[in-house]
């Protein structure tokens, strides 16, 4: 049953996780008292959570996404980040909602839409690793022997670090968008809550920052678009060692 459940999630998320994400900007009873600690806390824990996705992209390549909006794998990717955690990307991404989460100050999305998430993910991995037992199966049976499912196998991370080659190009043209999108989602929170509580016109200089910030985060994106788009930069697949 669950199996099927991530299946449907896997399919829908891209239209799915939107909703959930539209609770960032519902108003709710503030999660903390003091919204300034809850912003730097949320900044701190998304770029752990960016920090960690980078580097899985960096370091080995992975068709992300799956194929047709199914589950999908043309290997089995152990090298890099994979060699420590099995779903390096996964857990980014949850510390990126929690850091999101906490930013906003929402008693609500952690009440409601963290669960979603969690429950969502749990689902999709149990549908992504159904099949890839299905295709790989002694091969990754063993490899899951070795490596945890979330918590990171630290022993031999320096070596893994050193010796493969970093994918900036791949990293650049993979990245942009979902980093973007979390930034930029930060940024709007703020100016939502500030006009929510009333703080709006007074609070000139804040309101510049953010506009700005918007701004300069706005054209990174675009530029790394087209960047993109026009083949200035490409990725390059580079193969695990």
């Amino acid at each position: 049953m669950i199996i099927k459940i991530g299946n449907f999630f896997f399919h829908y998320r891209n239209g799915l996780f939107p909703l959930a994400y539209a609770l960032l900007f519902v108003p709710s009873r503030p999660l903390l008292n003091d919204y300034r600690i809850a912003l730097g806390v949320g900044l701190v824990v998304a770029l752990a959570g960016q920090t960690i996705r980078a580097i899985t992209v960096g370091l080995d390549y992975i068709i992300r996404g799956g194929r047709a909006r199914q589950v999908y794998a043309e290997r089995l990717v152990q090298g890099g980040i994979f060699a420590h955690c099995r779903n390096p990307l996964y857990v980014g991404n949850y510390l990126i909602l929690i850091g999101v989460g906490l930013t906003s100050n929402s008693l609500l999305f952690f009440c409601v839409a963290m669960p979603f998430f969690t429950f969502a993910y749990w689902a999709i991995i149990a549908a992504e690793e159904n099949f890839l037992r299905g295709k790989f199966g002694a091969e990754y049976e063993d490899y899951c022997r070795r490596v945890a499912r979330f918590w990171p196998r630290f022993t031999g991370f320096g070596r893994t670090l050193s010796a493969m080659e970093f994918n900036w190009r791949r990293l650049l043209t993979a990245e942009y968008g979902s980093a973007y999108l979390w930034m930029a989602a930060v940024i709007l929170v703020q100016l939502n809550n500030l006009w929510l509580r009333d703080k709006y016109q007074e609070s000139h200089q804040i309101i510049i920052w953010l506009w700005s910030s918007l701004a300069a985060v706005t054209l990174a994106y675009l530029i790394a678009r087209y960047l993109k788009r026009s083949r200035i930069i490409q990725a390059v697949r580079v193969s695990s060692n």
